[in-house]
C-alpha cells in the first residue's frame, strides 16, 4: 500500500529472517527493538498470565506488522510476540522505522491504520473468549489462520491450539471432533484441512 519509492526505502532497512514455530521474537515487558513484517507464516501476540500461562490475544500475517505499537511510540510491549508457524519475516529496527515515519506520511498512515485494525481484532477476541463456547472459538480462530495461509491444509497440533485458545488439550480434541463430525474440517496427526469454509463461518461466533 506504500508508494514504490517509500516501499523501496523501507525494504532497504529490513532484514529477511526465517522464523520457526515457537520462536519468541519479543518477550513481554522488555524494551521493544524490532518491528516484524511477516511475508509467509503467522505471528501470535500472547498475553502472559501470572501463574506462567499464556493466551493468544491476536495474530498477524502478511497484512500487517507485529510490534506496530513500538513504531508509534511504545517503549515496551505488554504482549509476547511468538512465531505461530514456520515462515519468513522482514525485521526492521524500531528506531529506524520511527525515523522514517517522521518524513513519510504514507508510512505513518499505514502503521496507524494497522494499529487500529489490530486493536479491533484484540477487542473482538476478548469478547469471543469471554462469551462463546470452545467450538465457536476454535472455528473463529481457524478462519483467521486460514485467512493468512496459502492453502486449505494447516499444520496445527492440539498443544498449539490449546495455547492459542487458552483451553485444555482435551477441550481442543472435543471441539475439533465436533467440527470434523459436522464435515467442516479434517484433522489427523497435526494436519488440519478446511473442508467447508462457509460451514465453518456459520459455526463460528459473531
Amino acid at each position: 500500500r506504500l508508494p514504490a519509492v517509500e516501499m523501496a526505502a523501507l525494504r532497504g532497512q529490513m532484514e529477511r529472517v526465517a522464523m520457526r514455530s515457537g520462536d519468541i521474537l519479543q518477550a513481554a515487558a522488555e524494551p521493544a527493538k524490532s518491528i516484524y513484517f511477516p511475508q509467509a507464516g503467522i505471528i501470535s501476540l500472547l498475553a502472559p498470565l501470572e501463574q506462567g500461562g499464556r493466551i493468544e490475544i491476536g495474530h498477524v500475517g502478511r497484512e500487517g506488522a507485529a510490534g506496530v505499537h513500538a513504531a508509534l511510540g511504545a517503549e515496551t510491549l505488554t504482549s509476547e510476540i511468538m512465531a505461530q508457524s514456520d515462515g519468513v519475516l522482514l525485521r526492521a529496527d524500531v528506531a529506524v522505522v520511527r525515523g522514517m515515519m517522521e518524513s513519510s506520511l504514507p508510512l505513518r498512515k499505514e502503521l496507524i491504520r494497522f494499529a487500529n485494525v489490530l486493536h479491533a481484532q484484540v477487542a473482538q477476541t476478548a469478547a469471543c473468549n469471554g462469551a462463546h463456547e470452545v467450538v465457536q472459538r476454535l472455528a473463529r480462530w481457524l478462519l483467521m489462520v486460514h485467512d493468512r495461509s496459502d492453502g486449505d491444509t494447516l499444520l496445527l497440533t492440539h498443544e498449539l491450539i490449546a495455547l492459542m485458545l487458552g483451553v485444555t488439550r482435551p477441550g481442543v480434541t472435543i471441539a475439533a471432533g465436533a467440527l470434523q463430525k459436522a464435515g467442516l474440517i479434517q484433522y489427523s496427526r497435526g494436519r488440519l484441512t478446511i473442508i467447508d469454509r462457509a460451514g465453518l463461518e456459520g459455526a463460528a461466533c459473531e
